[in-house]
């Protein structure tokens, strides 16, 4: 689920949103980048998994909207269960369940990698296959539960959401994630600046140092670990202990007030959702134009242009966002990444196959 997108300004709220976005576009473009490279990654092995067996409710369940219901359920379940855990101080299972999950989209990103790699080497078998993934998978948790520095929560995050974004996007119809998106983007909202608890989602995981998040640092000197458990939530917390005999520590003063953290962070699931109507577009819409194939399978000019316009409308969506990062407060980050990725997939829809190709029909049950 997506979190929020938050920057921190360094010249407080008077700077404008020019000169903000040019002191952050080290990270801006970072983040970016990684939107890009985990959207892309799983549009590689799309051919793949874009088969019957391997869609989450079979072919039959791509067009029933029941189960895009159940998915908001458990997103929603998922969400009040961590929050819930996390204010009875619950971390330890929070980590575990969180790792797991990480750990089989993993896998499920790595495998058909490994099994080029095992093609190359002469070494390919249904065994060798699955043992390489396990090992690399597994030890990549390992080495981000030891050692969570950004640059490895990053990389393990972009080859969740590789995963995630090809499991569901393979699943479902681009109709159906369309819903998905504007309900979730509805949601996204409503948590980030009406109810609030999304912020308090993200600073759990960023408190636990847990790839459910990107880390963009704008300089060299940054250390996610030393993030702690308020990253987003600039409210101090309630019965916060204040020396009065010595208020200097807990007060800012003058020129001395804190510039605030070096890093621009983006919920994963502000990624994964333009991402899955990528994978959507390539694995339902008609096949037409002329086939592309390579070492995992074939895809077809015209689903593909539609593909590549959906991520391209992310990314303005993106841009347009980063105008609101720059003020240096939380922000929704789906209302505008879905809104950009749908006005793309529906822009480059119209021109690459025409918008009658576009409609699938979809039943509740």
């Amino acid at each position: 689920m997506a979190l929020e997108v938050r920057a921190y300004m360094a010249g407080g709220e008077q700077a404008s949103i020019l000169d903000a976005m040019k002191d952050q576009w080290t990270s801006m473009v970072g983040m970016a980048g990684m939107f890009i490279a985990t959207i892309l990654i799983g549009l590689s092995i799309q051919p793949v998994y874009d088969i019957p067996e391997a869609r989450a409710f079979g072919e039959a369940g791509a067009s029933k909207g029941g189960f895009i219901a159940l998915e908001l359920m458990m997103i929603g379940i998922f969400t009040v269960a961590i929050i819930w855990l996390a204010r009875k101080g619950i971390d330890w299972l929070i980590k575990g369940i969180v790792l797991f999950a990480l750990w089989m989209s993993m896998f499920y990103a790595v495998q058909p990698y490994a099994a080029l790699l095992l093609i190359i080497l002469g070494m390919e078998s249904f065994a060798t296959v699955a043992a390489t993934s396990f090992m690399v998978s597994a030890g990549s948790i390992y080495l981000l539960h030891i050692f969570p520095e950004w640059y490895v929560v990053n990389g393990v995050g972009i080859m969740v959401g590789a995963g995630v974004v090809t499991m569901i996007g393979v699943s479902f119809v681009p109709v159906l994630i369309i819903l998905f998106m504007i309900a979730a983007a509805i949601y996204d909202h409503w948590a980030v600046n009406g109810s609030k608890h999304m912020l308090e989602l993200a600073d759990t995981m960023i408190d636990l140092k847990l790839p459910v998040l990107l880390v963009a640092p704008k300089s060299s000197d940054y250390s996610f670990l030393d993030e702690g458990d308020r990253v987003m939530r600039d409210d101090p917390p309630e019965n916060s202990p204040m020396d009065w005999d010595d208020p200097v520590p807990n007060v800012a003063v003058g020129k001395d007030k804190p510039k605030g953290r070096e890093a621009l962070f983006m919920g994963l699931g502000d990624v994964i959702f333009p991402g899955m109507l990528v994978i959507s577009s390539v694995s339902f819409l008609p096949e037409t134009g002329s086939e592309l194939t390579y070492v995992f399978g074939t895809m077809y000019t015209g689903p593909l242009a539609v593909g590549l316009g959906t991520l391209m409308g992310g990314l303005m969506g993106y841009l347009a966002l980063m105008t609101q990062v720059a003020r240096g407060k939380p922000q929704a980050g789906l209302p505008l990444l879905n809104g950009g990725s749908i006005l793309g997939y529906l822009v480059s829809g119209y021109f690459a196959l025409g918008i009658d190709q576009l409609w699938q029909d979809i039943t509740f049950l």
